[in-house]
């Protein structure tokens, strides 16, 4: 049929593939929006070399399928190493993996380009997602062009795509939306095909698959449902051939030959002949996916699960079958023992590819079924479900699992089980916030280990008391006990838990501001990776990120978080990333970048709920943005309640101060003064001068009594003492501008007008509004006032002019084409335009335009 209304679309990819450097195409749109047809009708005219991979709609996604596809099209050098990722001596080479496939799409000679099409990425596993952008990161000056399609309405808030292609260079990329067929092209469809126009368009939404259906439909009528269309034309088959489009409902994506080995090559032709089936390369499958689920679901559940247990018979003898098929298929064929012999492997061939959160979700697949097994092997099969969903960032779940083979364990009585799981007990317990849980497990693991003769087990348990100290700020205690696992982990040849204590020493040493930290920590990191350990690795650089954001030493912290984040997202670490987004979220809080700020923070949050206090440093963000810009949030009463279960400072004293602010905003800060005293009281012990110092601020802020400054970090010390001006210029040369402000309002005129001037263009009302009331007070004859009623009477603090400008850029207009609309320079423009994304809290004018229409701040259209 012919291709309406997607001539846009193909010059646009036409136009991509001839651009100088590489490009990312996102062709986009509902299921049956024509997004294959149009990628195939591409394919078909470019000259250019064409590789294909797809990502299937199985139970759990078959780790970096797409790469496995196009491995299998190419061969060489690609086919081996994606070959040795899945032998585990060579599971680090997932590495190595991408930079062959991205030697495949770069070719030197002129005029030699490269399209790499993935199919359906809203089913991509977390290798694939990593695999996008570790490539859309590089083509900027490769020759070569990445097309993914996606059923953009399947694509929701918290899926994770929307991280990956946020993340992808913005000039690299073009989104291709593909919305419905016109009136106009569904009735220049059915004129071609003979057929009537009447409820056509009605009918199918302009959807060009149901439009499709419909005309090759026999009856007159227009079907109601695709399931309809589809079963009217299964009907018309004769008996052998409807068990052919049967089978082939059950398979993912498409049904090899090797498949249909028991149907008569005449049967399948029939199905193709009659357009039920289409030829794919050297499969069948049906023309879309939602066709082939019209099928399946018409079958009774007895013919499903027979259908499933013929497929898993003929796959599981070959070789060459991605496990995740063949648990698929078992899964439901119900076929228990298929489940429970196939899930691991599955399971491990996707951790091998950095896929935790699917290596997760296939252990998931045979728990179910694990009551059948002996105690020993249930507990191993909880044990790598728990490391799994640990790595994945589902610590709850990993807990529960743990907790469940402890008790196998014991029953056993094998001590090294038994501590080893204590262990891991322990340390689940504090990633879900419940520190002192996590001090008496760990206490307990070493009681069993060293009963038994010292090992492997005993070491890291030895370590993780290390850790636990660290985290509690006890630094002699954590350099202690690290020491001491390292000492047995050399005698026994124990490279993780070398790496392991090295990271909790030079954390303890870093947190406690001793910069020879900083060399143990890069040591533990060099260690880990260099035996694959990518947990140690990761912590080894989050630890540092973090302790350098607490430190205040700014610009080398932002070089940190990105090199952590690249670090921990590359691999699938999802717990990590999100607590290092918070911690970003903070720095750019800090640093004045408070669009960015919201954005991390956002982005922190958005996903499955994380317990524990890894989320606190975005929820802080938050609560500290909405407090400062007077807007309602309950984001600080939520961290409060995670700082609590924790009992540790790097969540405590980022929630105590945020609540001062509050209350102080609030003209109450009687509330939040004893939980001030309590803390700064630990951040004193514990020796660290920016906690202690934040703290010191806030009570000196609300009328309390310091005591000793001398501790204290610099900026907090000499504003308490009075030296207002000494305070605002070190914020200002650490590149601080609300502490800045907060230390000129305590100043002069000229200085509290240039305080005020600050947190006006920082949006924080409140805070300005404070300021003000407080100038007043002190009898200042003159202050500066601040926007006008309208534009603080208005939800987002935009000016009126503003307003104008946001509601030309919902239109569309360039920043050029808003100033000859309103008689302005394009530079007043360009400061209009930046002021109204600041207030905004968004990045960029298409978010800006997004939120405009979301909170109705433009006219609706």
């Amino acid at each position: 049929m012919e291709l309406l209304e997607r001539a846009d679309a193909l010059a646009t990819l036409d136009g991509l593939l001839a651009s100088p450097g590489g490009a990312v195409a996102l062709v986009a749109g509902e299921a049956g929006a024509g997004k294959s047809a149009l990628v195939n009708a591409f394919a078909a005219t470019t000259r250019a070399r064409v590789l294909w991979g797809s990502c299937d709609p199985l139970l759990t996604p078959r780790a970096l399928g797409p790469l496995h596809d196009v491995a299998r099209q190419v061969g060489g050098v690609l086919a081996d190493r994606l070959a040795a990722l899945h032998a585990a001596a060579e599971a680090e080479r997932r590495g190595a993996v991408f930079d062959a496939l991205l030697d495949e799409l770069t070719d030197s000679r002129p005029g030699c380009r490269t399209v790499l099409v993935v199919e359906d990425a809203h089913w991509a596993d977390g290798a694939t997602l990593d695999l996008i952008a570790y490539l859309g990161r590089r083509l900027t000056r490769r020759p070569a062009l990445l097309v993914l399609t996606l059923r953009d309405d399947e694509v929701g808030a918290e899926h994770p795509l929307h991280a990956v292609l946020a993340g992808l260079p913005r000039p690299l990329v073009r989104r291709l939306p593909l919305p419905a067929l016109s009136t106009d092209a569904v009735a220049a469809l059915a004129r071609a095909a003979g057929r009537a126009t009447d409820g056509l368009y009605q009918a199918t939404g302009g959807n060009p698959l149901l439009v499709t259906e419909v005309l090759a439909a026999t009856g007159p009528d227009v079907p109601p449902t695709v399931r309809d269309l589809v079963l009217a034309r299964l009907a018309a088959l004769p008996a052998p051939a409807r068990e052919v489009a049967a089978l082939v409902s059950v398979v993912p994506s498409r049904a090899e030959p090797y498949l249909l080995n028991d149907h008569p090559p005449a049967d399948v032709q029939e199905c193709l002949d009659r357009g039920v089936l289409v030829s794919v390369g050297n499969a069948v499958a049906f023309r879309h996916e939602l066709l082939g689920r019209a099928v399946r679901e018409s079958l009774s559940p007895v013919q499903r699960v027979a259908l499933h247990a013929a497929v898993l018979a003929r796959l599981m003898p070959r070789a060459d079958v991605d496990a995740a098929r063949l648990v698929h298929h078992a899964h439901h064929a119900d076929d228990p023992e298929a489940v429970l012999r196939w899930a691991p492997v599955a399971a491990e061939q996707a951790s091998r590819a950095g896929a935790h959160r699917q290596a997760a979700d296939q252990y998931a697949v045979a728990l179910p079924h694990a009551a059948r097994l002996p105690g020993a092997s249930r507990a191993e099969l909880l044990e790598a479900y728990a490391t799994a969903a640990y790595l994945a960032g589902m610590a709850a779940q990993a807990l529960d699992a743990r907790r469940a083979a402890l008790a196998l364990r014991e029953a056993d009585g094998d001590p090294l089980r038994i501590g080893e799981d204590l262990r891991w007990v322990s340390r689940l317990s504090w990633w879900t916030g419940d520190s002192p849980a996590a001090r008496t497990a760990g206490t307990r693991a070493i009681q069993v280990l060293e009963n038994a003769p010292p090992g492997r087990q005993l070491a890291m348990a030895y370590s993780n008391m290390s850790q636990l100290l660290m985290l509690a700020d006890d630094t002699r205690g954590a350099v202690g006990w690290g020491d001491r696992a390292r000492e047995l982990a050399r005698r026994l040849g124990d490279v993780e838990t070398e790496a392991h204590a090295l990271v909790n020493v030079g954390s303890a040493r870093l947190q406690g501001g001793d910069l020879a930290g900083i060399v143990e920590l890069e040591r533990g990191h060099a260690l880990a990776v260099a035996h694959h350990l990518d947990d140690h690795a990761a912590r080894a650089l989050v630890n540092l990120a973090t302790l350098t954001v607490e430190w205040h030493r700014l610009a080398p912290a932002a070089e940190a978080l990105e090199r952590a984040l690249l670090f921990t997202t590359s691999r699938d670490l999802d717990g990590y990333a999100r607590h290092l987004l918070g911690y970003r979220s903070r720095l750019r809080l800090t640093t004045g970048d408070w669009a960015g700020a919201r954005s991390d923070a956002d982005r922190a949050l958005a996903g499955a709920a994380q317990p524990g206090g890894s989320l606190v440093p975005a929820l802080v963000a938050l609560g500290r943005l909405g407090t400062r810009r007077d807007e309602p949030t309950s984001h600080l009463d939520t961290a409060a309640r995670w700082a609590v279960q924790s009992r540790e400072l790097q969540f405590v004293v980022p929630v105590a101060a945020a609540l001062a602010e509050r209350h102080w905003l609030a003209g109450d800060p009687e509330p939040a003064v004893a939980e001030l005293r309590r803390v700064h009281r630990l951040a004193a012990e514990a020796g660290q001068p920016w906690f202690a110092g934040e703290l010191a601020y806030w009570l000196w802020r609300v009328g309390q009594p310091v005591g000793d400054t001398g501790a204290l970090a610099s900026p907090y010390r000499r504003l308490i003492e009075g030296d207002w001006a000494g305070a605002a210029g070190e914020w200002q040369q650490l590149g601080c501008p609300y502490s800045r402000a907060e230390a000129l309002a305590c100043g002069d005129g000229p200085a509290a007008g240039e305080a005020l001037r600050i947190l006006d263009g920082l949006g924080a009302v409140a805070v300005a509004r404070r300021i003000r009331a407080d100038l007043r007070g002190r009898g200042m004859a003159r202050v500066p006032r601040g926007p006008r009623p309208a534009t603080a009477a208005h939800p987002t603090g935009l000016t009126a002019r503003q307003r104008e400008v946001l509601a030309l850029l919902v239109d569309g207009l360039s920043n050029a084409e808003i100033a000859a609309r309103l008689s302005l320079s394009t530079r007043t423009v360009d400061h209009h335009v930046s002021a109204v994304l600041g207030k905004l809290a968004v990045p960029s004018r298409g978010q800006a335009a997004a939120t405009a229409r979301r909170q109705g701040l433009v006219p609706p259209t």
